[in-house]
């Protein structure tokens, strides 16, 4: 055992973390562990401590992708080579921890410098995900790890294999591992996608309990003054684990999973609203481990319950809300009416057309014979431009809640400057270096690379004294590097007032104060501009003053008609300026409106003045634009701003999508496309 390794059963409490690292050793198949906590509560500790009680693995010898000898349709071209010399071995079960800053090549795979140099010849030098095989890849701060890591990841995951297509090399090998992740959720989310290939997820906190929190010092310091002595301590303990693992792994081929709990399944992922299969999948897998460490040959529902929340944590979803009533039957609308005495009977004699009530409408009927209220209809808008109309309203910010990711789509563009929010190719020496490129004289080279560029030909070149490897022109590669960059977000807001009718505008100012705390974490610079009565304001120039937006948010009026034409033009004016002094820069529009508009700039209807404006706006690639509807659902809705958002090719929610639950982001995806 390594001197440094705290042993796995001297661990104080974390029993639901056991419990999951246990199944997963027992049942690859169970799909890994997603470890969530804060810091300080040996999430690290349990998962390196985990080496020390798998089983050994026998694999052919001096095996660089530890090709397992019952699969010779898996093995290697050199396994294949010496298929009658393979000599087997047993071996710890490799755990490789997969560093954040990892370059493409590590974990994939490259040239082989040396031999490339040595006989001209190109062979592959095997990566983290060759060494991982059967075996496990453990990543720290999971959701930190770059995107162009993750999709790697994913493919092999999903694939069970991982192909390496560059530098005039193709090479593919099985790379079957079990994941597990680590992570502080006060740092970031993780991706959806990411998060769904988890079979399982744990939450672990702070020992609550005073009596184990003192064993727990205790036992630290002891091992502190002597690891050896500490580990000798629990050495017994770690050898029944270790048997324990070994004996469940050789009888989980033995057991059995009835066809009732697989029903009982269905029904407990259909329970918590689960997307997709996994969890059904997953849930299968793990209670087969779990029976198999139990020593039994079947699972039953006991085991399922005690895996089930394992496999659910990160899964379950707020059930979708219930469809409107209908209305009520013809039959009873007719009673209600005979019951509806007239307040004037001796006229309604008179005239029995003028009280007898209008015929009852279908609510498809209500839908086709209904107009949004483009002109004239102003009951709840007042304005100056109407006799009596009430003052503006001042409304109150509403609650906040911490948004899902929006983040501008990649491109080829090299941009400078910094922030958090959306990745990008970059012009200085600064950033993650993910992949080199042809040289294009920036002075930033990547030896690397370009070491392996020239290696296949050192023997045909002729030998420069005093020079180990001999470069050509056509050899010199340059870093491609990537770093998160800050966005402009431009917020234009309805301000009319309809908006603040029934809390919708105090719903709204809550969203957008969330969308400001979440850019200033992210070092956007926002701009806002609000419409109403006949005209749009800028009521802030793009900034870096989160404080100035939310003030002058809270102090945003509320009154008047509804010049859509007005806000979207004063936004298409706000973006050319933007986009002049900075061509690079990628622009992210927030329209927050319920999509109605009474008031054109022109003489035409303003509804179709404002979708034509929009989709003028919509044809430009560089600018994301996000619609915010804040239309109330009911019987008859009439869905304007979803018409808007389908103009200006534009990411459309309801205020409730913007949330950032991480399930409901696996069924809806993130707004990065």
């Amino acid at each position: 055992m390594r001197r440094d390794l705290f042993p796995f059963a001297a661990v104080v409490g974390q029993e639901d973390l056991k419990t999951s690292l246990m199944l997963c050793a027992v049942n690859p198949a169970v799909g890994g562990v997603l470890i969530r906590g804060e810091k300080g509560t040996a999430k690290s500790t349990l998962v390196r401590a985990l080496a020390d009680i798998l089983p050994e693995l026998e694999t052919a010898a001096d095996c660089a992708f530890s090709c397992d000898p019952a699969r010779p349709q898996e093995w290697c071209e050199r396994c294949r080579e010496r298929a009658a010399a393979n000599r087997r071995v047993k071996k710890r079960r490799p755990i490789l921890t997969l560093p954040l800053n990892a370059t493409e090549d590590r974990v994939t795979g490259s040239l082989d410098f040396e031999e490339a140099v040595r006989s001209g010849r190109r062979v592959v030098s095997p990566g983290l995900l060759a060494a991982a095989h059967r075996g496990i890849l453990y990543v720290d701060e999971v959701n930190l790890l770059d995107d162009h890591l993750v999709d790697i990841i994913l493919d092999a995951a999903a694939s069970g294999e991982n192909r390496l297509e560059r530098e005039g090399l193709s090479f593919r090998h099985p790379a079957r591992f079990m994941l597990i992740g680590t992570m502080n959720p006060e740092e970031g989310e993780l991706r959806p996608q990411f998060l769904d290939r988890f079979g399982l997820s744990v939450a672990v906190n702070a020992e609550p309990d005073e009596k184990l929190r003192v064993e727990l010092m205790l036992r630290r310091e002891e091992f502190d003054l002597d690891p050896a002595a500490f580990q000798r301590r629990y050495a017994d303990e770690t050898a029944a684990l270790r048997l324990k693992l070994s004996e469940a792994g050789e009888r989980l081929p033995l057991v059995e999973f009835p066809k009732r709990l697989r029903k009982f399944v269905a029904e407990l992922a259909m329970g918590s609203h689960a997307a997709g299969h996994r969890a059904d999948l997953f849930m299968e897998q793990a209670a087969l481990a779990m029976a198999a460490l139990e020593g039994a040959l079947e699972a039953t529902e006991a085991q399922v319950m005690a895996v089930a929340p394992l496999v659910l944590a990160h899964r379950r979803r707020e059930a979708a809300p219930p469809p409107p009533p209908p209305p009520p039957p013809e039959e009873d609308k007719e009673k209600e009416n005979e019951k509806q005495a007239p307040e004037e009977p001796e006229k309604a004699a008179e005239n029995p057309e003028e009280a007898a009530p209008p015929p009852e409408k279908s609510r498809d009927e209500e839908r086709e014979n209904a107009s949004p209220p483009e002109t004239g209809d102003n009951q709840d808008e007042g304005g100056p431009e109407q006799s009596g109309a009430p003052e503006d309203n001042h409304v109150q910010i509403g609650e906040t809640f911490r948004v899902k990711s929006i983040q501008a789509a990649k491109d080829r563009l090299r941009r400078r400057g910094s922030g958090r929010r959306s990745r990008s190719r970059v012009s200085q020496k600064q950033g993650r270096y993910v992949k080199s490129g042809p040289d294009r004289g920036g002075g930033d080279l990547a030896l690397d690379a370009t070491l392996r560029a020239a290696a296949p030909y050192q023997l045909s070149r002729p030998r420069t004294a005093g020079l180990a490897v001999t470069l050509t022109p056509a050899d010199i590669r340059e870093k491609e590097r990537e770093k998160r960059l800050g966005n402009f977000l431009f917020f234009t807001v309805d301000a009319s007032g309809s908006m603040g009718a029934r809390g919708r505008m105090a719903a709204s100012k809550g969203a957008i104060m969330s969308l400001l705390l979440d850019a200033y974490q992210k070092r956007d610079r926002v701009a806002l501009i609000s419409f109403r009565r006949g005209e749009a304001s800028l009521n802030l120039p793009l900034t870096a003053s989160i404080d100035l937006a939310g003030k002058l948010l809270a102090e945003l009026p509320v009154g008047g008609r509804t010049p859509l034409s007005a806000g979207l033009s004063r936004t298409w004016l706000e973006l050319r300026n933007a986009l002049t002094k900075n061509p690079l820069a990628r622009p992210i529009v927030v329209l927050i409106t319920d999509g109605r508009s009474n008031v054109a700039l022109g003489e035409g209807k303003p509804l179709d003045e404002a979708l034509r404006l929009a989709s003028v706006m919509g044809r430009d690639e560089r600018i994301k634009y996000i619609v915010v509807d804040t239309e109330e659902p009911g019987a008859v809705t009439f869905g304007l701003a979803s018409q808007l958002a389908a103009a200006l090719s534009a990411a459309y929610f309801k205020i409730n999508d913007l949330k950032a639950d991480a399930l409901v982001n696996i069924v809806k995806g993130n707004l990065e496309k």
